[in-house]
């Protein structure tokens, strides 16, 4: 089951909450404009950001009938994780979003229709900078990666097994799935189908 997004928002006394929200929804009715500082406008009522606290929570479905006589919250905190300071975090840098990891971002969607490995994510960053140093064209097809994968854009894989969240920072962080030797598996990427499209 694909994992969707539960939110709160407190602005006292008053509190609304979202359910089953996929993550282009979150941010840009919710996220973004709080990140920014405008009003969220939610249930007939405007939501200031400054006054008005912001929880996300990361997990399955709540089903309608778990969401009567107000058990939908509950249900939702006990399955879910929350993941409201790496979504606000993120929603922060896209605000000052750079260019160049943008654009490459948008290659890699385009070329991961057929899983794209990372070197080759590597070698499209060198080809758009070729006066950066490797070190700094690296950087640049790291920070892709890793908005990509957290934006649900793109799934990694490795012989065709995805590779779980928990371990995506240890291998986006490996050079070795950046230059893998010969006899190694290649680390992939594979856009996700009706992906977010925020960026």
């Amino acid at each position: 089951m694909t994992a969707v997004y539960h939110l709160e928002l407190r602005q006292f006394p008053h509190t609304a909450r979202v359910f089953n929200l996929q993550r282009a929804e979150l941010d840009a009715r919710f996220v973004r404009p709080w990140v920014q500082g405008a009003m969220i406008e939610h249930e007939e009522r405007r939501w200031a950001p400054e006054r008005t606290k912001l929880k996300v929570l990361h997990g399955p479905t709540v089903r309608l009938d778990e969401l009567g006589l107000g058990r939908g919250w509950g249900q939702a905190t006990k399955d879910s994780v929350d993941v409201t300071g790496e979504v606000v975090a993120e929603a922060e840098r896209g605000a000052q979003a750079r260019p160049e990891v943008e654009t490459l971002k948008e290659e890699v969607v385009a070329r991961a229709g057929e899983p794209i490995d990372l070197r080759a994510v590597f070698a499209l960053a060198g080809a758009a900078h070729p006066q950066w140093r490797a070190s700094e064209q690296l950087s640049v097809a790291e920070q892709a990666v890793w908005e990509l994968l957290h934006q649900e854009r793109v799934a990694m894989v490795s012989d065709e097994a995805e590779i779980p969240r928990e371990r995506w920072q240890e291998t986006v962080l490996q050079f070795s799935s950046w230059a893998p030797a010969a006899d190694s598996v290649a680390i992939r990427l594979r856009a996700i189908h009706g992906g977010n499209g925020r960026g």
